[in-house]
């Protein structure tokens, strides 16, 4: 109404009567609000309650969206070369800048400079300037080549090297290491520090015998105020909970029962003592044995010293009366689970044992997978080797069992897995395959028909334990990261729930039927190196780490 009272034309002005104007109120400005925060990448100004956000490297939408949110173009802060975004990467371990030079011009900077001493800096601020001198360039141009030799001499002096001749200045190929001084100081320094009988006792090594070094003199100690209650009974016999039928159903842990801080360096292997599992034994990098009361007081009541080194793997009998403990001292020992007392010492060759196994039936048996690639089967009633095994191309890692101890698999660093028929040295089945990843751990299922091996692919595979030993491609558990770390998984004793840790402490579980998981909790500091379930009750499960912890889960 404001604009039509305004509105006279020039004509009816000069017929008015002479009367001035009308005059009227200037019309009323709206002011608005001004927003001065800066745009979301992906947004159009004006367009943010309608829009949908599209994030500038998204290539999957879950929804459909409209063109015209698909052609808005992208705002936001740009660089000094007027390019979009930041040029800060996202890693799985933060953010980082690119790389002030592009990576082939890097690379053909150092490889200029480890051939002439020379190259230009790769600095942000350094503009022409070079790294490394003119004179390191100069001696660098003086190097000579070998000469390629006779190409009718295969070894020895003058022999025929060719084209692959080096440098006469070179160092590869050659032995490095300490000098006959280095080592002859540091010898005399560790006998200064053990004094002159050593710190338990004289040495009794002796030329050309496999001896005893220092501290490796077998002990037990007992912690506990008596080793007999009043009946005479000692922590192995088995409490009257633990003697009826195993649970039908088992679940996954939901608690934290019990941690023990057992060795100092961390925890290499725990296991359970067979059928009754009221007894739990630990190996460490300490070079000890422990055993702890899994059932009562939950305490531990014995530790065995007798290793110069750390253990590395460790297994009861079927029994249960006896274990063998494996080092890296190169001895393989049995001891006694009720007094601690040490029953034999294996040595072979000077090896280190990295697993060692009792036969099923026979505990007077034990094969032991070796460093050297062998696996040697002991008779301990006359304390020598009977049978060797000699197949691998690398470290042997684990041993298992089956088929009632007729047959047994061994897995090694060559990538590959061997089943042997039990005394035979001769493998009757090789599984190797060049997509294949080492498997140093291996469980067996409670039903006897399938292996579970931790792959290091981040995988548990399972391998049927059958006449026809393969793989079962259908079944493969994932979700954790262990590339690098031998962790020992289980399977609980009804057959239904896998257990493993992993590379960063957590503790995972799958169902064996769907492979699905369903929980995973961290449970250490460090790499959860082995998983033990309980023999006989639904849901508790022992777990060891580096972090030197054991810890009990219900």
């Amino acid at each position: 109404m404001d604009a039509l009272n305004q509105y006279r034309s020039d004509t009816s002005a000069s017929e008015s009567d002479g009367e001035e104007p009308r005059k009227y109120a200037s019309p009323v400005v709206r002011q608005y609000k001004v927003n001065t925060a800066p745009d979301i990448a992906g947004y159009v100004s004006g367009q943010h309650e309608v829009s949908n956000y599209i994030a500038p490297g998204q290539n999957t939408m879950q929804f459909n969206i409209p063109y015209k949110d698909l052609a808005q173009p992208l705002v936001g802060p740009v660089d000094a070369e007027g390019e979009f975004g930041s040029k800060i990467h996202n890693l799985a371990s933060g953010t980082a800048e690119a790389q002030a030079v592009d990576e082939q011009t890097f690379r053909k900077q150092e490889r200029m400079f480890r051939q002439r001493g020379i190259a230009a800096d790769p600095s942000i601020n350094a503009s022409g300037e070079m790294v490394g001198t003119q004179d390191a360039a100069h001696n660098r141009s003086k190097r000579r080549r070998k000469a390629k030799g006779d190409v009718q001499v295969v070894s020895g002096e003058n022999a025929y090297q060719g084209p692959w001749a080096g440098f006469e200045d070179d160092t590869k190929g050659q032995i490095s290491g300490p000098t006959a001084e280095q080592l002859e100081e540091y010898e005399e320094r560790m006998r200064q520090q053990e004094g002159p009988a050593g710190p338990t006792g004289p040495s009794k090594r002796a030329k050309g015998v496999m001896g005893y070094t220092a501290g490796q003199e077998e002990r037990t100690l007992f912690h506990g105020k008596s080793e007999r209650d009043y009946q005479g009974r000692t922590y192995m016999h088995v409490p009257a909970e633990q003697r009826g039928e195993p649970a039908s159903k088992c679940f996954v842990p939901k608690r934290l029962v019990r941690e023990w801080k057992a060795h100092t360096g961390g925890v290499s292997a725990i296991r359970f003592i067979p059928d009754s599992g009221h007894l739990l034994l630990s190996s460490g990098m300490d070079g000890l044995v422990k055993l702890f009361d899994m059932q009562t007081s939950l305490q531990q009541v014995r530790t065995f010293i007798g290793h110069a080194k750390a253990v590395r793997d460790i297994s009861f009998a079927s029994d249960g009366r006896t274990f063998v403990s494996s080092s890296y001292d190169t001895f393989s020992k049995v001891w006694d689970t009720e007094t601690g007392a040490c029953k034999h010492r294996l040595a072979a060759g000077g090896a280190v044992p990295y697993v060692a196994r009792f036969h099923p039936d026979n505990p007077h048996a034990i094969i032991v997978g070796q460093g050297d690639r062998k696996i040697v089967e002991w008779d301990t009633r006359a304390n020598e080797v009977v049978q060797e095994y000699n197949q691998h191309q690398g470290a042997v890692n684990s041993l298992t069992f089956f088929d009632e101890g007729r047959r047994f698999v061994s897995t090694s660093d060559d990538k590959s897995m061997r089943v042997w028929e039990y005394g035979i040295p001769v493998p009757i089945k090789l599984v190797a395959d060049p997509a294949m990843h080492s498997v140093p751990a291996v469980a067996l299922h409670p039903e006897g028909r399938w292996l579970v091996g931790q792959s290091m692919d981040n995988r548990l595979v399972v391998y049927s334990s059958g006449d026809r030993f393969r793989p079962h491609r259908r079944k493969q558990f994932k979700g954790h990261a262990t590339a690098g770390f031998a962790c020992q998984p289980a399977v609980s004793h009804d057959g239904g729930i896998v257990v493993s840790g992993d590379a960063e402490g957590r503790v995972w579980c799958w169902d064996w039927q769907t492979t699905r998981i369903l929980e995973s909790w961290r449970a250490h500091d460090k790499v959860a190196i082995c998983a033990a379930w309980h023999p006989r009750e639904a849901s508790r499960v022992a777990t060891c780490s580096w972090d030197g912890t054991i810890k009990y889960w219900e």
